[in-house]
């Protein structure tokens, strides 16, 4: 299992010490949640929360676009340093030209969905595309309680990816703990997204360890 802390919950007055900590104690993964006010009742950042860390720490830098227009903005993005990019199925915005967009600039693509939307709405694009990102919690502010909904989606998606022989990851998103990524894991997840858990804990150590040797 693989973590990837969520810098959402970060506190910025020490952000670069606290990923260099997370490099350290075993996280390969750095998210980066990236709200625009419109498509989510929330605004956090853009690019500078991440570019300046970009070549000091060694770690994959995985940005999810919770935002209205990834068409125009990817490339901005993947610019500033982003390894894997995530878009929401439910934009409306021509999904297939948006995946091109994020390839043809030198990125991974991935896609979300949001906790009430079908998974089997995204099988057109499960062979195109390098991850999926279940939200386990409606996406815009960090601490919600996880929703067990989720499971059967991480089932599907792994029964479906060994059934085509596809090898997206599959990474889940929203009240991650050590109890609920255990619930992920034996459904078939590769990834979780920890923000709360990992940034408040009281002791980070103990806490990633317990979710990386799961």
């Amino acid at each position: 299992m693989k973590i990837a802390p969520s810098i959402l919950s970060a506190n910025f007055n020490h952000l670069y010490d606290d990923v260099k900590d997370l490099k350290k104690l075993g996280c390969d993964y750095l998210h980066v949640d990236v709200m625009d006010g419109h498509f989510v009742p929330n605004i956090s950042f853009g690019t500078l929360a991440y570019e300046n860390l970009k070549g000091k720490v060694d770690m994959i830098f995985d940005v999810h676009l919770m935002i209205t227009n990834p068409l125009y903005y990817a490339p901005i993005f993947i610019k500033k340093g982003a390894d894997i990019l995530t878009f929401h199925l439910e934009v409306d915005q021509d999904k297939e030209k948006i995946i091109k967009v994020i390839k043809d600039s030198g990125a991974k693509v991935g896609i979300s969905i949001k906790p009430r939307t079908d998974v089997e709405k995204i099988v057109p694009y499960l062979g195109k595309i390098d991850l999926v990102l279940v939200m386990s919690v409606e996406p815009g502010f960090g601490g919600q309680k996880f929703m067990e909904n989720s499971l059967s989606k991480i089932k599907f998606l792994d029964e479906y990816r060994k059934k085509h022989s596809l090898n997206y990851l599959i990474e889940v998103d929203g009240g991650i703990n050590e109890k609920t990524a255990k619930l992920c894991k034996d459904k078939g997840c590769d990834i979780v997204v920890c923000g709360t858990y990992v940034f408040k804990a009281k002791d980070r150590k103990k806490a990633i360890e317990a979710i990386l040797n799961l």
